[in-house]
């Protein structure tokens, strides 16, 4: 029984609404976001540095803000954080069709980022809250309705887009202006407790509770430059994709490829994976085994660094697209041995209380990650093949991917992800 629906159907109505919600989700986010650069630069005409504000100002006020919904989430409950975040977001995304200055494009950038870190800690620490022992099953299973969001989503935008950017923005508002109602309809309530069932305790002492948590916080920092490579797909992947193609509409084609192989090797691999990683290595081998493939993934262009681009052609064209695909493919496996047991471990390590706000910090912590790797991996590429070593940055990349799963190695060993109240429960897949 591994068909996503047909497992999805074994978990209570809560868990399969979060799924359906992050497929959502994704679809609304991903059918509008890949297309804004092109409307502000073209559409509207804005400047390149104006452009990149935009774009810069969502990410920062989404994980900026991480650590601030999660606690949020934790006090006031996880239904009401995940329609906050919805209702945030159809009004972001209908300014951002709307409007054309640049004070407002900021503000609605701004309050997508912000949506997403009321809702996404929530939907995390709820998931959790009623998945129960089968906690890695659950987050496999949300990992691909994760992926098939953002594999359909830029499909719907495309043809939405053809008629104008406009209409994307509402139907993306739309989308989560359905998902809103939905939620306040169907979603039961869940709130956070601590020990014994006592309420949350105040916000100061929230934070120290998380931040006292030293075996969280180490296995944090193991896994920042997991995210900085994972996000590859989206940065160093489909810049080499366009340079080594030198040619536009075959650029574009090589990138769709890494975005859809990417997707459907997760929705027709993850629950297979997980189950056979929960029997065979269990959570913190399998970890680190997603976190070194995460690093090989980097050696195919690394090898194809090396090549001598061909004039053009086919052999032009296979050279461009064949070893990032692979690496992309890799980045996939990677994710998927490690994500379902990786999310899990958050919640063990914060001994199931004050989840969301574990999950906020979680994400803040590595979304540092994301932006401090994608700043250093640009301008390494660029140095890099102006010194004549092309293959160096993707050599450093999969060293990095090797050091972290080294890290989280040595966690695992010395016994830091299995804290004593969380050792004895066993593990589900």
């Amino acid at each position: 029984m591994n068909n996503p629906l047909t497992r999805a159907r074994t978990f209570d109505r809560g868990v399969r609404l979060l799924m359906v919600n992050q497929f959502t989700i994704n679809l609304g986010f991903y059918m509008l976001m890949p297309y804004l650069a092109q409307h502000l630069s073209g559409t509207l005409g804005l400047a390149a540095w104006a452009v990149g504000l935009v774009l810069g100002v969502r990410n920062l006020s989404q994980q900026g803000m991480f650590f601030f919904g999660g606690t949020l989430a934790d006090r006031l409950g996880y239904k009401p954080m995940i329609i906050a975040g919805l209702v945030l977001r159809i009004a972001a995304f209908a300014v951002l069709g709307l409007v054309d200055s640049l004070p407002a494009l900021l503000a609605a950038s701004a309050a997508v980022g912000l949506a997403g870190a009321l809702f996404n800690p929530a939907s995390r620490a709820y998931l959790a809250h009623d998945a129960g022992e089968r906690r890695v099953e659950a987050f496999a299973l949300f990992n691909v309705y994760y992926q098939a969001g953002i594999l359909f989503g830029p499909l719907v935008g495309v043809a939405l887009t053809g008629v104008s950017f406009r209409l994307t923005c509402l139907v993306a508002a739309g989308v989560f202006a359905v998902l809103s109602v939905v939620q306040v309809v169907a979603l039961p309530a869940r709130t956070a407790r601590r020990d014994g069932g006592q309420p949350a305790a105040g916000v100061l002492s929230q934070w120290r509770t998380v931040l006292a948590n030293r075996p969280f916080l180490l296995f944090s920092a193991a896994m920042i430059g997991s995210y900085a490579l994972s996000f590859q797909v989206y940065l160093a992947l489909p810049l080499e994709v366009r340079r080594v193609a030198g040619d536009e509409q075959v650029g574009t084609v090589g990138v769709g490829l890494l975005f859809a192989a990417s997707g459907l090797a997760t929705i027709a691999g993850q629950t297979r994976l997980t189950a056979w990683c929960g029997k065979r290595l269990g959570p913190g081998r399998s970890i680190v085994a997603g976190l070194a493939c995460l690093g090989v993934a980097f050696l195919p262009p690394a090898a194809a660094a090396a090549v001598a681009v061909p004039a053009g052609g086919p052999a032009r064209w296979a050279l461009a697209v064949l070893p990032p695909l692979l690496s992309a493919l890799l980045l996939a496996l990677g994710t998927m041995l490690a994500y379902p047991f990786e999310m899990d471990t958050v919640v063990a390590l914060a001994g199931d209380r004050y989840v969301a706000t574990h999950y906020g910090l979680y994400n803040t912590i590595c979304g540092i990650g994301i932006a401090v790797g994608n700043l250093l991996t640009g301008a390494a590429l660029d140095t890099a093949r102006a010194a004549g070593a092309p293959a160096l940055p993707w050599i450093v990349l999969g060293a990095v991917g090797g050091g972290c799963a080294l890290a989280v190695l040595r966690l695992h060993r010395t016994g830091r992800l299995t804290p004593a109240a969380v050792r004895a429960r066993p593990v589900t897949a």
